[in-house]
Order: structure tokens, then C-alpha cells, then sequence
């Protein structure tokens, strides 16, 4: 699917947040309306952390049916998911309820949380949250990333619907874009670029952007078959590289967020981040 994306200018990141509640509900609906379920891909990062706050209180937490939903990972860093930079560690500790995170049942909205000191959030059953093997992978030492992006590459393609070239096809796809203009973990020039790299690769740690930690990452080629792609990019610290993201100048080898620059992806700014556009292309 080619074109370009939707642009949406909002206030600020908490508005951000916002649309971003909505349309996450409405591919849930729209998933399980179609076959049952809905497959999302997650991301890190604070604007992710202020859509998971949503997506965990009222009135989302009660409107999305969790129990019809699938969830899964952009890219991970290769870290415990009790670390303070594990993509996963974020989703547990905001968004689900402490079933899906100690693989015991929940208890529902309503219940408390006594371990993590609040409600209980989004009650999505533990066997339908699928996080890279990390823990697994650090157990093997070197040699460990690969092996877990081949499990998670195997998961995907057991569990998801096949969309064009037989890749599987997520619902939604959340993304963030990094400094350096990366998505997922695919870096500048990163071997997750290739026409012939894997569906899921492991990726050395970067030197030129924290944290300083391997990774894991989707292949971005899964920004094609998705139904619907989100990029939430706030704040003033973004403004630059989404002028170049957005801009003229076209070559994802230096910006692979251009990969998303697509027909089924709508980008969320807020007035700081869009700052540097011009007119046109805020308003696309």
C-alpha cells in the first residue's frame, strides 16, 4: 500500500494520548467484529506510557474487549522485563492487570491491584500477551537474540493472518520515531533494512542513542500488511527530525521512519513537534 499518511496536529501529547485511546479501541472493534480477535503490535517510549495510562482507566478500560485481544512487540531491548527499559516492563506496569503479568488469572476491573498499588488494569488472559523471549534469551548468553527473534518470527507467522507476500498482518501497529528518525529498533542503515532480512532479526546495541543495549526489532517490511499503522510523536525535543521525516527529501536508509509514510498510517503530532512544517504538510 502506497501514498501518503494521515497527519493529524493535535494540542498537545496529552491530546496525543487521546486519539490514540480512540483508534486503538476502534481496531480492537474492528478486529474481532472481522475474525474474532485483534493482533496490535506495542512500542515504548512516554507518548506509548501516556496511551497505556488511557487504555488502563476509564472509560477505554471498560469500552475495549481485552478478551478478544492479542498483544505484541515492535522491538525490545534485551534486558529483564523488570528493567526500567523493557518495552514489555512498561506495558506490565501500566496497562495489565497482574494476571497477564504473573500468568495467573485476573480478577477483573474492579479488583486491586495490591502488588502494584492500584486498580487493576486491562484484563487481557496471560496467554494472549506475547512478549520476545527475552529472559530465555539472556539464559543463552551469545547467540541468545537470534534464537529469539526466531521464536518470535515462528509465533507470528503460527498465529497471525497472512497479508501481501505472506507476512503476517497486525490489526495495529503502534510506533514512536526516535531521534535519529528510527522505528521499531530499526536504526540508520540497519541490516533490518535488506530486502532479504528476516521477519524478526536481533539487533547489536547502538552506540549512537541510549539505552546502549541489544535489541530485538520487527522487520519494518510488517508496516505493509498492517491494517492500520499509528505514529504518536510529542514534544519540541521530536520537531527536527520530524521536519526531516516529513519533508521532501526522501531516503528511508537515513530515516527509516519514512517507511511509514504510507496510505494506512496516520501520524499524531502535537503543535511541538509539527513546529518545523510548513502548511502543506502539517495539514496532509
Amino acid at each position: 500500500m502506497t501514498g501518503e499518511p494521515e497527519i493529524l496536529v493535535l494540542r498537545d501529547a496529552e491530546a496525543i494520548a487521546g486519539e490514540a485511546a480512540a483508534r486503538f479501541a476502534a481496531a480492537v472493534e474492528e478486529g474481532v467484529a472481522e475474525r474474532g480477535r485483534a493482533d496490535i503490535a506495542l512500542t515504548g517510549g512516554s507518548s506509548a506510557g501516556a496511551l497505556y495510562r488511557r487504555l488502563a482507566d476509564s472509560p477505554w478500560r471498560e469500552r475495549v474487549d481485552w478478551t478478544r485481544l492479542h498483544l505484541w512487540w515492535g522491538d525490545e531491548r534485551l534486558v529483564p522485563n523488570d528493567h526500567p527499559e523493557s518495552n514489555a516492563g512498561l506495558v506490565y506496569s501500566i496497562l495489565l492487570d497482574i494476571g497477564a503479568r504473573t500468568t495467573q488469572s485476573g480478577e477483573g476491573a474492579a479488583s486491586t491491584d495490591v502488588l502494584a498499588g492500584h486498580e487493576a488494569g486491562a484484563t487481557v488472559p496471560a496467554d494472549q500477551v506475547h512478549p520476545f523471549p527475552v529472559s530465555e534469551a539472556i539464559g543463552r548468553g551469545d547467540g541468545g537474540g537470534a534464537w529469539a527473534a526466531e521464536q518470535y518470527a515462528e509465533q507470528l507467522r503460527s498465529m497471525l493472518p497472512a497479508g501481501q507476500d505472506g507476512l503476517p498482518a497486525f490489526d495495529l501497529i503502534l510506533l514512536g520515531v526516535g531521534s535519529d528518525g528510527h522505528i521499531f529498533s530499526v536504526f540508520p542503515d540497519s541490516a533490518a533494512l535488506a530486502p532479504d532480512a528476516p521477519l524478526a532479526l536481533s539487533i547489536p546495541a547502538p552506540d549512537h542513542i541510549s539505552p546502549h543495549v541489544p535489541r530485538l526489532t520487527l522487520n519494518p517490511r510488517l508496516l505493509e500488511t498492517a491494517r492500520q499503522v499509528l505514529v504518536m510523536v510529542p514534544g519540541s525535543s521530536k520537531a527536527e527530525i520530524i521536519e526531516q521525516v516529513l519533508g521532501p527529501e526522501r531516503d528511508s536508509r537515513r530515516w527509516p521512519a519514512q517507511l511509514a509514510r504510507r496510505a494506512n498510517t496516520t501520524w499524531l503530532l502535537d503543535e511541538s513537534s509539527a513546529a518545523r512544517l510548513s502548511l502543506d504538510e502539517r495539514t496532509r
